[in-house]
């Protein structure tokens, strides 16, 4: 009988024993489990802010440079404004003479203004000039091809190839040797950058026909802004 009792009581040991083990082993898995959680947490955070310290300071090194740059663009201007070549090729004496390179290079692709700088001003005013033809493309993709030639956003232009950077045109004119000589001299006088790229003269009894085709230049306007960078954790 007192065999019996023994191993009943060994059992209920080794049973409560079972127990034990098995709500420590529960609590140290909990313990574990969270402690790992924790850990992968920690980590996934100190990796985040490590790529925002790392944005930062690349921002903040090129704040910096752009800053460092500014004396030296501010001197590069002051020596332009002092340039004789650009004081004599101000259109107003009024104008600061870096106005001239702005004039020169247009920021954006109006080559309406173009052809009625050609007509009214450069092949207008000659004694024995006349103007047979004139024609000035639109620039692809920049302009549309309504009366107004309205220009699109000019941010295309600037990703884009150099070619979408100049405007084509045409002009046919006739006159005497001289007119077509004070013609050509008006073009290469002109403020704008003005590329030749085909001439040709035809004899028209006692004048003559100048075709010339050409192109001329502008840049579009950059723009300079601040913004947000969002970093995903």
């Amino acid at each position: 009988m007192a065999s019996k009792e023994a191993a009943l009581r060994k059992r209920t040991q080794i049973a409560k024993a079972n127990r034990t083990m098995f709500v420590w082993v529960a609590i140290v898995s909990v313990i574990v489990g969270f402690a790992l959680v924790v850990s992968i947490f920690l980590a996934q955070k100190i990796f985040f802010n490590e790529r925002v310290l790392a944005e930062k300071d690349k921002t903040i090194s090129v704040l910096k440079k752009n800053n460092d740059n500014v004396a030296e663009l501010e001197a590069q201007v002051r020596v332009l404004d002092n340039n004789q070549a650009l004081i004599d090729s101000k259109a107003k004496s009024s104008d600061q003479a870096i106005q001239v390179i702005l004039d020169a290079l247009p920021s954006d692709a109006n080559s309406l203004a173009l052809g009625a700088s050609l007509q009214n001003k450069l092949l207008a005013g000659i004694n024995g000039l006349s103007l047979e033809s004139l024609q000035v493309d639109p620039v692809a993709g920049v302009e549309s091809l309504s009366t107004n030639a309205a220009v699109k956003d000019a941010t295309t232009a600037t990703s884009g190839s150099s070619e979408q950077a100049q405007i084509t045109f045409r002009f046919s004119v006739k006159g005497s040797d001289v007119a077509l000589k004070q013609a050509l001299a008006r073009l290469e006088s002109s403020i704008r950058a003005i590329d030749i790229l085909s001439l040709r003269i035809e004899s028209q009894g006692a004048s003559r026909l100048m075709t010339v085709e050409a192109r001329a230049f502008y840049e579009p306007t950059r723009t300079v802004e601040l913004k947000n960078k969002v970093i995903k954790s």
